[in-house]
């Protein structure tokens, strides 16, 4: 295994990583922040508020999400397997 296909290797598996992790990650601090901003204005100063809301959208984000996720991760895994010649010698 070459420097540079290790180097590549690690790259596409952070990348995939990245790509996952966003999908779920971000509309969950969208709607804490929305939901901060609504407790900003109205002084409501309850920790419970935040959670169920953000709780609600990251479920509905891993069954959004869920399929295309598996679909990324296997095309990944395929490519490592095709790869494992080069990898070996």
């Amino acid at each position: 295994m070459t420097p540079e296909l290790f180097v590549e290797l690690f790259r596409d598996a952070l990348w995939l990583v990245l790509m996952l992790v966003c999908a779920i990650v971000i509309p969950s601090l969208l709607v804490g922040l929305i939901v901060a901003i609504f407790q900003a204005a109205t002084s409501i100063n309850e920790q419970t508020l935040s959670f169920l809301p953000r709780l609600i959208v990251t479920i509905l984000a891993l069954m959004a999400f869920a399929h295309w996720g598996t679909q990324v991760m296997m095309e990944f895994f395929f490519s490592l397997i095709e790869r494992v010649p080069t990898i070996l010698y």
